[in-house]
């Protein structure tokens, strides 16, 4: 396992959900001057959605090269009517895997661009776990979804800035958009902006497939007091559950911060399935019920942090897109992990005796769905572990 490289200098500000987040990069796409790139998994026409397409339509308006890159199942409900609007704005639209079968189950579907990254000018960056999509759920619901991203100044622009111009030419030179790669004269900004140590680690399916867990199992491998993870679709293989078991046997505070109000049954239920077995390990489990969570993050001994797109599941770890920034940094691990108690203090524990005391039924549901996925993923060609 290769080590992640860490870049000095820079100034990461974390941004709780989209109540920070939407006005910080619509602010950022209409201060743009030369170049935009914004990748999403989902882009949904609400009023987000709209009011993100217009700052678009604003910037290549006046001349900025914008560059948007949806997934094509995330997106899936974008209307056609507004990706013609935005290209007839100027805006460079393209769709990765776009679908045209519904119903289609081969592994290649699976292979989706779940990655939240957005670049300005090569001098200003955003990563996160945070879509283009209202914050609230519902539209009656009063908590929004419990998400992060961060905002990135400083000498990690240049390996996000590669990141993101990479993705966008494959993706172009597969819809023979040539003209579309000839790239502005844009240069990242390397000074210095700040003094936190950080990296970009990305999940693809070629010398990245495992990096973002290796990551995670690395850190957690030499955690001395206390990991804390908040994640929205917690499903890990082997390997990474027996990582926190031995965490959590060598003395480690281990802390799960996962949904308490289901969005997808079937992963929901399967996650269940596990809590018996970390709860007997001393592994301390929260679920959050306020709203929906969508966090992907994680502190570990106060000084390593993590906020990106990648779930701790099959779909994250071995399948999609994702990116993740680690940073090394006690004072944003302070500010994220003071956000994450403060969440845990409003979330439910989940008691080991009560877990143990559920109804036969409750329980033998859990392992179907359990089993159900893991064959599922068998049956796609995926190991187990």
């Amino acid at each position: 396992m290769s080590l992640p490289d860490f870049v000095e200098g820079n100034c990461i500000t974390l941004l709780h959900s989209g109540t920070e987040y939407f006005p910080v990069l619509e602010s950022a796409i209409d201060s743009t001057r030369q170049e935009i790139y914004l990748e999403t998994y989902i882009f949904q026409y609400d009023t987000t959605g709209i009011r993100i397409a217009e700052a678009l339509k604003r910037a290549a308006q006046r001349g900025v090269a914008v560059h948007l890159l949806i997934d094509g199942f995330g997106s899936l409900s974008l209307p056609g009517k507004v990706i013609r609007e935005m290209l007839a704005a100027g805006v460079r639209v393209l769709i990765y895997r776009p679908e045209f079968f519904s119903f289609r189950l081969k592994r290649s579907r699976l292979r989706r661009m779940h990655r939240k990254l957005a670049v300005m000018d090569a001098s200003l960056a955003f990563v996160g776990g945070i879509n283009i999509v209202d914050d609230c759920y519902e539209s009656d619901a009063l908590f929004p979804r419990f998400d992060y991203a961060v905002q990135i100044i400083g000498p990690l622009l240049e390996k996000i800035h590669a990141t993101a111009r990479h993705l966008w030419m494959l993706v172009a030179w597969v819809y023979f958009k040539k003209r579309w790669t000839n790239y502005l004269s844009v240069v990242s900004n390397n000074l210095p902006a700040g003094h936190q140590r950080a990296s970009l680690v990305i999940r693809d399916n070629l010398r990245n497939r495992r990096s973002i867990e290796h990551c995670y199992l690395r850190a957690i491998a030499v955690a001395r007091k206390e990991i804390i993870i908040a994640n929205a679709y917690f499903l890990p293989g082997k390997n990474f559950r027996q990582a926190l078991i031995k965490a959590a046997q060598r003395g480690v505070s281990v802390i799960l911060l996962l949904q308490g109000k289901s969005e997808y049954r079937l992963q929901y239920y399967a996650m269940h399935a596990l809590y018996g077995h970390l709860l007997d390990a001393g592994i301390r489990i929260y679920e959050y019920r306020q709203g929906y969570l969508h966090a992907k993050v994680a502190v570990i001994d106060g000084s390593w942090s993590t906020v990106g797109s990648s779930n701790i599941d099959p779909f994250s770890l071995l399948l999609a897109r994702e990116a993740n920034v680690i940073i090394l940094d006690r004072i944003f691990a302070a500010g994220l992990r003071g956000s994450l108690q403060r969440t845990l203090e409003v979330s439910c524990p989940v008691l080991q005796h009560s877990w143990r005391g559920r109804s036969r039924i409750k329980r033998s549901l859990n392992w179907i769905c359990y089993y159900f996925i893991r064959m599922a993923w068998g049956l796609l060609g995926y190991r187990r572990d």
